[in-house]
């Protein structure tokens, strides 16, 4: 227990050092050039009296670190300002967009992880066999396909060649299962094959262990060598890796969302980016800056969760 306190400790220390960092280049790249935000927020028009009548308004004449430990101050406390684009409060602006783009990832979740872990499995298990061969290839196509290609494919074929699915996910008529298929469809091709082929790639190393040939010349089934000695191992890498793919989804929301024009946190942030809204895109960069670090936490706790080890080795370095 105390190695795994010291472990989690050290982990969420330096996931801390990280986000710190990241959000002092967040606030130097968008509020260094203090000119700058003053014509972002009051427009092009405005004029130097009242653009210096603004900074001096809003604290933009005290130094740089204090603004910026003002700011992070604000950021940790849930005042993150108000959007100048939306002219609403950022919190309550990015809360529901936030939420409806972890129900788009979830779902994608809930279809990509199983699906690869059965095809990676069943490839590992059989190295080399056709079985194994027919899924790597599959993986690779899919995985090297960009989101926006699968995005305009699928919806040739499914929306203008069948008619079969809608070509937005606007939701404007309340939740719609069926406008989330194409959405989901295209995150779950992008991702599926790199988890498969990691764990296809772990569960072959593991089949090939001393523990498992004794399993199988003591005349154990290949089904119980499997769930039995082999899959709790081969799973150490795939659930890392899944962990992983979190922000990695995040980032590929966006164009997906963009595309099917889902009212989601990916949409958010590319509209606040097109209208040059400073503090809408100062937060929603440090919310993927959260999820990135929560999940990184999951993961680290799966990670021991399944290899105890880990948390062991760590608490015994000096």
């Amino acid at each position: 227990m105390r190695d795994l306190a010291i472990f989690l400790g050290r982990r969420l220390g330096g996931l801390a050092l990280t986000m710190l960092a990241v959000s002092f280049l967040v606030f130097l790249t968008l509020e260094f050039n203090v000119e700058g935000v003053a014509v972002k927020v009051l427009g092009q028009f405005s004029t130097p009296d009242q653009r210096h009548a603004w900074l001096a308004e809003n604290g933009y004449l005290d130094p740089f670190l204090l603004r910026y430990l003002r700011w992070l101050a604000g950021f940790v406390t849930g005042h993150w300002g108000t959007s100048t684009y939306y002219h609403e409060d950022i919190a309550r602006l990015i809360a529901p967009r936030l939420g409806a783009s972890a129900i788009l990832a979830g779902a994608a979740l809930l279809v990509m992880v199983p699906l690869s872990l059965i095809l990676g499995v069943a490839a590992g298990a059989r190295e080399g066999s056709l079985l194994d061969r027919s899924i790597s290839l599959i993986a690779i196509v899919t995985t090297s396909i960009p989101e926006f290609a699968s995005a305009v494919f699928l919806s040739a074929v499914f929306v203008i060649g069948l008619g079969w699915l809608p070509g937005v996910s606007t939701m404007a008529g309340g939740f719609n299962l069926r406008e989330l298929v194409l959405p989901v469809s295209v995150l779950v091709l992008a991702s599926t094959g790199y988890i498969a082929r990691m764990t296809r790639s772990s569960m072959a190393e593991v089949m090939n262990q001393p523990y498992v040939r004794t399993a199988r010349l003591k005349g154990a089934s290949p089904a119980r060598i499997i769930l039995r000695h082999a899959l709790r191992n081969a799973l150490i890498t795939p659930v890392t890796v899944i962990m992983l793919q979190i922000p990695w989804i995040l980032s590929g929301v966006i164009v997906v969302e963009v595309f099917f024009a889902y009212r989601g946190f990916g949409t958010l942030l590319y509209q606040a980016s097109l209208n040059a809204d400073v503090y809408l895109v100062e937060s929603c960069a440090m919310v993927s800056v959260l999820v990135v670090v929560v999940t990184q936490m999951l993961a680290d706790l799966i990670y021991v969760r399944l290899d105890p080890r880990l948390a062991a080795a760590t608490g015994r370095k000096p």
